[in-house]
C-alpha cells in the first residue's frame, strides 16, 4: 500500500502489549475521528491483537537489525558519512516526507525519560524535521533536568506543537524558553472509554481492591526485594483486617518488562484463596473496566493508574518518575500522600501506612475525582481539536 499525504502517522509506538501504550492510540483515534491515521508499530502483531486495529491503518516499521547486508550497508554508511539518521530512514522510509505525510504525531509519551529512547526519539524528530514535515510531540513527560540539555532544548523547539500530560513538565518546558509551541492536555488515556465483560465470581465489583505492580519500580528500588515485600505485607494486611479482596491487574505484558511474572510472586501464596483473583492479559477497555470497578487501586503503571483516576476510584501510586508526581499535583494540588516513591521505600510496611492514609480519606478522595474528572476527561479530549486544526493547515 503506498501512502500519498493522505494519513496522520502515529510513531514511536512500542506495541499495544504496553495497554498504556495502546490506551493512547485508541484515545488518540477517536479524539481525532474524521482524519485518518496510519500507527507505524514496533510490533503490528500485538496491535491487531487488541482494540487498535479496528481505528486506523496499521503499518510494521523495519527492523534493521533483522536483515543482516541491510544493517551491515547502513552501519558502514553511518560511520563513513557520520550520518545517525540513516537508521531512520530506512525505519520510516515508506512515510518519510511531507509528500507521504505531512504530520507526524510521536505518541511515546515518556520516550524522553530514558536515555536510549531518547536518542531514538531526538533522531526520529530530526529525520522528520529534514524531510519537511510537522511534528507533535503528544502526551509527553520530562523530567524537569532533562530541559538543562541545549540539544533536547533545541529538539523540543523544532515540534510544531508539544502537548505536556502534567503541570511540572510543562513549567520545566517554559523555563528552558520552549514556550509557543506549548499547550497542556492531560493524558489521552484519560478520554479511554471501558469495555465491559462478565467479571469472575471471585471479583466483588464495590468491595475489591485493585493493585498493579511493574518489573520497572522493582528495578527503581534503592533497597533490594522492598517493593515485592511491601506488596506482600499489603496484601496480608488487607485479607487480614477486612473483608475485601484483591485484584492482580497486569497491564504490561511486553517479555521484557511483563507484570504478570511480578504479579505471580505476589499470587503464589493466594492460589487457594477465593478472594485473590489474577487477570490474565486482555485490551485496555476491558483493563480500564475491571479498575473501574474497584473500591481503590494501588499501581505502578501510569496509565493504569489513569484507568483508575478517570473512573473516580481513589489511587494511591507507586511511583519513580515526574509523570506520576505531576498528574497527581494537577488532580489533588500535591503529590504528598498521593504518590509513594518507590526510591524511598525502606520498611516493608511503608506501603500499609500509605494505603491506610487512604482509605481513611476514601470518601473525600473519591468526591474531589467525581468533580473535577467530567471536565478533566473533556479537556484530555480537546486535544484532539489541535490536531484537527494542525490537519488542516497542511491539507
Amino acid at each position: 500500500m503506498e501512502y500519498k499525504n493522505d494519513r496522520l502517522v502515529m510513531y514511536l509506538h512500542g506495541g499495544s502489549g504496553n495497554h498504556g501504550c495502546e490506551a493512547i492510540v485508541n484515545s488518540t483515534c477517536h479524539m481525532t475521528e474524521g482524519i485518518p491515521k496510519l500507527l507505524v508499530t514496533n510490533s503490528e502483531q500485538e496491535d491487531r491483537r487488541y482494540s487498535v486495529g479496528a481505528l486506523c491503518d496499521i503499518l510494521q516499521e523495519r527492523k534493521i537489525a533483522e536483515h543482516f547486508f541491510a544493517h551491515v550497508w547502513y552501519y558502514v554508511w553511518r560511520k563513513v558519512f557520520h550520518d545517525p539518521e540513516s537508521f531512520m530512514r530506512y525505519r520510516f522510509r515508506r512515510v518519510l516526507g511531507k509528500e507521504l505525510a505531512p504530520l507526524y504525531l510521536s505518541i511515546g509519551g515518556d520516550m524522553y525519560c530514558y536515555e536510549v529512547p531518547r536518542k531514538e526519539a531526538m533522531l526520529a524528530h530530526s529525520t522528520f524535521c529534514r524531510a519537511g514535515a510537522r511534528t507533535v510531540l503528544w502526551g509527553c513527560s520530562l523530567e524537569p533536568e532533562l530541559l538543562e540539555e541545549p540539544a533536547v532544548v533545541d529538539d523540543m523547539k523544532r515540534y510544531t506543537l508539544i502537548t505536556p500530560r502534567e503541570s511540572i513538565t510543562e513549567q520545566a518546558l517554559r523555563d528552558a524558553g520552549v514556550v509557543e509551541n506549548v499547550k497542556r492536555y492531560p493524558d489521552p488515556a484519560f478520554f479511554l472509554e471501558p469495555e465491559s465483560f462478565a467479571l469472575p465470581a471471585g471479583f466483588r465489583a464495590g468491595e475489591t481492591i485493585g493493585i498493579n505492580i511493574s518489573p520497572m519500580i522493582v528495578e527503581n528500588e534503592t533497597v533490594q526485594g522492598i517493593t515485592v515485600a511491601n506488596y506482600r505485607k499489603l496484601m496480608a494486611h488487607i485479607l487480614d483486617s477486612t473483608t475485601y479482596s484483591i485484584a492482580l491487574i497486569p497491564h504490561v505484558m511486553w517479555h521484557h518488562t511483563d507484570d504478570r511474572k511480578t504479579l505471580a510472586q505476589l499470587y503464589e501464596t493466594y492460589t487457594d484463596n477465593d478472594r485473590v483473583v489474577l487477570f490474565e492479559d486482555m485490551s485496555c477497555q476491558r483493563l480500564k473496566y475491571i479498575i473501574s470497578k474497584c473500591r481503590a487501586f494501588i499501581g505502578a503503571r501510569t496509565h493504569a493508574t489513569i484507568a483508575a483516576y478517570s473512573s473516580m476510584v481513589p489511587t494511591l501510586v507507586v511511583g519513580y518518575s515526574v509523570k506520576a508526581r505531576g498528574i497527581a499535583r494537577d488532580l489533588f494540588g500535591t503529590e504528598e500522600h498521593y504518590v509513594l516513591p518507590v526510591q524511598s521505600l525502606s520498611d516493608p510496611a511503608e506501603l500499609i501506612g500509605a494505603y491506610e492514609w487512604m482509605m481513611e480519606r476514601e470518601e473525600e478522595i473519591r468526591r474531589r475525582l467525581t468533580e473535577i474528572m467530567p471536565a478533566y476527561r473533556e479537556e484530555a479530549g480537546k486535544a484532539g481539536e489541535e490536531i484537527r486544526k494542525l490537519w488542516r493547515a497542511v491539507q
